[in-house]
């Protein structure tokens, strides 16, 4: 049987420590600029320190990674693997899935690069089932054709503590956010097929946690019902910075939707944080494999 890698990147939520853990997986770390200096998610960038920064109005952009880093990494893996199953963010969010198969061309199918469409606990979903199909002896071109035709087996609702990061990333015009800060607006985001577009906008968190939860309910019983029925639909819940947030959060999911397990609750990856701030829950449901 054919050794089989699995690389992904940090916007997964896969911490460098969890990916040494786990066997056959190796996590590329999301680049970030802040006030001119170059940092890597959880190489020289915690989730503590990256808030900090945030909160203190820090210039914070995102780019892709190195593409010379990413071919030193294959180079390496395919001296102890046969092949490499790279899962990189949606390429609806970012160019790096694009770039990251245009260079897979030279590794005559042995790097397969997939692009199914997500990230954050989503992603890590894509990765842990990757290594389930490996387990169960599917090649690396099966894994590759059954994680792109699921793609779009999974949703992410996200509720928004405040504009600012919004409005400063251009998705609202000041005014908007402006009107939306004063009527202590809470919108409601959502990621489906790989995009963050709106979703809802109330007035309250409490009515914003019901809309998640009505949400995905109505996912449940109708996109997914399939998987439902077969057991193969679970939930997900991430966070940014709010901890004791997303924890209460959770006992309302689980008193609401009681048939349905909550897989892992996780910080959201911070190249989506940067874009909604602190303070920010999300429910999700994602087909298993």
């Amino acid at each position: 049987m054919n050794k089989i890698a699995v690389v992904t990147d940090s916007n997964s939520g896969i911490s460098q420590n969890e990916a040494k853990e786990l066997k056959d997986i190796y996590v590329i770390p999301m680049p970030f600029t802040i006030d001119g200096e170059e940092y890597f998610e959880d190489i020289n960038l915690t989730q503590e320190e990256f808030y900090q920064k945030l909160l203190n109005d820090a210039d914070i952009s995102t780019s892709q990674p190195s593409i010379g880093g990413i071919i030193e990494l294959w180079e390496e893996l395919l001296k102890s693997y046969d092949y490499i199953l790279h899962i990189p963010m949606s390429s609806a969010l970012s160019m790096s899935c694009e770039t990251a198969k245009n260079f897979a061309q030279e590794y005559n199918g042995k790097v397969l690069v997939i692009d199914n469409k997500r990230i954050s606990v989503t992603q890590k979903q894509s990765v842990f089932d990757a290594l389930n199909l490996i387990k169960q002896g599917k090649t690396a071109l099966e894994i590759k054709d059954i994680l792109e035709k699921t793609a779009l087996d999974s949703s992410i609702y996200i509720m928004v503590d405040t504009l600012k990061y919004l409005k400063k990333g251009g998705r609202i015009t000041p005014a908007a956010a402006a009107i939306g800060t004063m009527l202590k607006i809470k919108p409601v985001l959502q990621i489906q097929g790989g995009k963050l577009d709106s979703f809802a906008k109330v007035l309250n968190d409490k009515v914003a946690k019901n809309k998640m939860i009505d949400a995905i309910k109505k996912d449940i019983e109708t996109r997914f019902k399939e998987f439902y029925d077969k057991g193969q639909l679970k939930l997900f819940l991430a966070y940014t910075n709010c901890y004791d947030k997303i924890m209460k959060f959770a006992e309302q999911v689980k008193a609401e939707i009681t048939d349905l397990e909550i897989s892992f609750i996780e910080p959201l990856s911070l190249s989506v944080s940067c874009h909604i701030g602190s303070g920010a829950i999300a429910l999700a449901c994602c087909r298993i494999l």
